[in-house]
């Protein structure tokens, strides 16, 4: 483990898509820059972060897993596609003790009708929603504050 307390900052599917992936909903910065901003936050907070995506469900749930076991300070979570779907990743955020926060680009409650379900939301802390990549930065200061 970190000097610092570590924060997992977790991506699902298609998130290594942004910045050319329907940008009128997603907005143009890319993952890229979205970590270069949350590295930025996380020093001035005090916090590290450890940033992953992957289009695998089965990969989330490990590292929700070891992020519990890792004693990090907390999950934040974009499941992508996945939010909507995945039992799995829920079942995951309720079995560890390591808190969970929700985020995401665009709010879903503004989009399609099957998005207005989250199961990743009916198990983690909270959720940040709606604000582009300002979103993860809320979520980030909200998860140091744990």
């Amino acid at each position: 483990m970190a000097d610092r307390p570590v924060i997992y900052v977790l991506n699902g599917p298609n998130l290594n898509l942004l910045g050319t992936r329907e940008p009128e909903i997603y907005g143009a910065d890319t993952l890229d820059d979205i970590a270069g901003l949350l590295e930025d936050r996380a020093q001035e907070l005090g916090v590290e972060i450890e940033m992953r995506q992957s289009n695998h469900e089965g990969h989330l749930v490990d590292w929700i897993q070891e992020a519990n076991a890792e004693g990090a300070k907390a999950v934040l979570l974009n499941a992508g596609a996945y939010t909507h779907t995945s039992i799995a990743i829920h079942d995951a955020i309720k079995a560890v003790a390591v808190p969970v926060i929700e985020v995401h680009l665009s709010n879903p409650h503004k989009r399609d009708a099957f998005r207005h379900i989250s199961y990743v939301g009916q198990a983690a802390k909270g959720t940040v929603a709606g604000f582009g990549a300002l979103s993860y930065r809320l979520a980030l200061d909200a998860a140091a504050g744990f």
